[in-house]
């Protein structure tokens, strides 16, 4: 394994996993209690004999590589070993990575400087148990150019893939990206056969794709977009199918791009029998363990009418939580949480530091790090509720609760001063909130921006003050002189404060 290098692919916004990622990227969401999705791929890196790892980061990288530096510095730099995080340099030139293949074009020098003979690339943001060797040992035997995992998924699910079509040598003789109408595999019409994002690559193979992909101004850079759709018919690309060698069933492997199969995901590991088993000792998961205490569960008082014990069933409770009288069913609650006396938490997920008062009720929800759930509250039994009090409510009911909400005493998640404006923590709120300012009329943008404009007249100058919350930098007057709008991209959190 020491001619291969790993590259995880760890840059994705996860949009649609929102308010999850208003601060972090997919890869660095928590996972399962204990974990963050990364964790999985990188483990499955460890457990595989891969060595040599470079992480691509993209938005909103510092959580992910803060976790990485505080939980993954375990190889030895002497060695050779190393799990190095790669942010955008912008050597190539001044954009950002513009996909999966950009990001390793833009990395070119790097990966030159390491000289591995293969190189495989990993997307970190699924959730799977996998031996890349025996994936590796496919690819070199067969000496191909190319290979990629795949597996069998439900034909519906197929549009959210890539799905290929292969003879009976396994050879790949057709590949379309997230296709309308996914093509059936031949011997299961209700079935296709789907990318898994995994590629294995000859180096010079590699480059040499890369380079000629960079020069098409029509590309969008991306593997299963351009890369592999152009090498089928001229080179050796063969697929590897990752399923059960005893069985021939496909192995357990989640894409969790939305709430619902990210909850579903994370629900799947407090059953009896998990598919995806975090307790094997001969494949162990990895993650950044707190040196926290032991979970405690506290008061026993089954008075009738009135009980206050403090147990949970069928749950996974990480160290450092406090079950203090409190009901705790089908639930994941991660490191540091209290559920304190006669509050009822099901079928839930909740992060690092959450706290549920007295008498609150929570029921499938997904709570982020460091929220209070105010005594009495109830969250999850009445949609409109949940959608008035300013939380996000998905299709199937479900409620995701962003990371360091405040409440109101109407349980209503507090609205900023008019004059203030904390972006990191009240993006959430409605997509068009519109507050008042003085003069000043503030207006909710799509994605992490702000629209600031001053009455319907062009060309007044008013400034906007720009502070970054957690250092000292100097603030940074911004000028609203040719248009009667501004918009404010936020990079990083910011506080806005208005001055007319």
């Amino acid at each position: 394994m020491n001619n291969i290098l790993a590259v995880v692919l760890a840059g994705g916004k996860g949009s649609r996993l929102e308010p999850l990622t208003l601060d972090r990227s997919k890869p660095a969401v928590p996972f399962g209690g204990a974990f963050r999705i990364i964790d999985f791929t990188l483990s499955n890196c460890i457990n595989s004999g891969l060595r040599r790892i470079l992480v691509v980061t993209q938005y909103k990288a510092a959580s992910l590589e803060r976790h990485i530096m505080r939980g993954w510095q375990i190889l030895s730099p002497e060695l050779g070993e190393f799990i190095t995080v790669r942010p955008p340099e912008q050597r190539v030139d001044e954009n950002w990575y513009q996909g999966t293949a950009d990001a390793l074009y833009q990395n070119i020098y790097t990966i030159e400087q390491i000289l591995p003979r293969h190189v495989l690339v990993l997307s970190g943001d699924h959730i799977y148990q996998m031996n890349y060797a025996r994936f590796i040992a496919d690819h070199i035997q067969s000496e191909a150019d190319c290979s990629i995992a795949c597996l069998p998924v439900p034909i519906d699910d197929g549009r959210r893939f890539g799905v290929m079509q292969i003879d009976d040598d396994r050879r790949v003789i057709g590949f379309a990206e997230k296709p309308d109408c996914p093509m059936p595999l031949p011997a299961d019409p209700n079935r296709c056969l789907a990318s898994m994002g995994i590629y294995m690559f000859r180096t010079e193979f590699l480059f040499e794709q890369l380079c000629r992909d960079a020069n098409q101004p029509a590309s969008n850079r991306d593997f299963g977009k351009d890369i592999i759709p152009s090498i089928i018919d001229q080179h050796l690309v063969r697929a590897w199918m990752f399923v059960n060698p005893v069985t021939g069933e496909p192995v357990y492997w989640k894409d969790v791009g939305t709430l619902e199969s990210y909850y579903e995901t994370n629900m799947d590991l407090i059953s009896v029998d998990p598919k995806l088993n975090l307790y094997d000792p001969e494949w162990p998961f990895r993650s950044f363990q707190p040196p926290l205490p032991p979970p405690k569960f506290v008061f026993n008082d089954a008075s009738p009418g009135q009980a206050r014990v403090g147990h949970a069933v069928d749950s996974m409770v990480c160290p450092g939580s406090i079950i203090s009288g409190g009901t705790v069913e089908r639930s994941i609650l991660g490191p540091s949480v209290r559920v304190n006396s006669y509050a009822e938490v099901r079928d839930s997920i909740l992060y690092e530091g959450v706290s549920v008062g007295r008498y609150a009720r929570v029921r499938r929800a997904i709570i982020d790090k460091n929220v209070r759930v105010p005594e009495g509250m109830r969250i999850g039994y009445d949609p409109d509720e949940d959608r008035q009090h300013g939380l996000t409510v998905s299709e199937s009911g479900l409620v995701a609760v962003p990371r360091n909400a405040h409440f109101d005493q109407n349980h209503n998640v507090m609205k900023p001063h008019f004059s203030y404006l904390d972006v990191r923590n009240r993006i959430h709120w409605l997509p068009a909130l519109r507050e008042t300012a003085g003069e000043w009329t503030v207006t909710r943008k799509p994605k992490h921006c702000w629209c600031a404009q001053r009455g319907a007249t062009a060309g007044i100058r008013r400034s906007i003050i720009l502070q970054t919350r957690r250092t000292r930098l100097p603030m940074r007057p911004i000028e609203s002189a040719q248009q009667e709008t501004r918009i404010l991209k936020c990079a990083f959190p910011v506080e806005c404060v208005l001055r007319s």
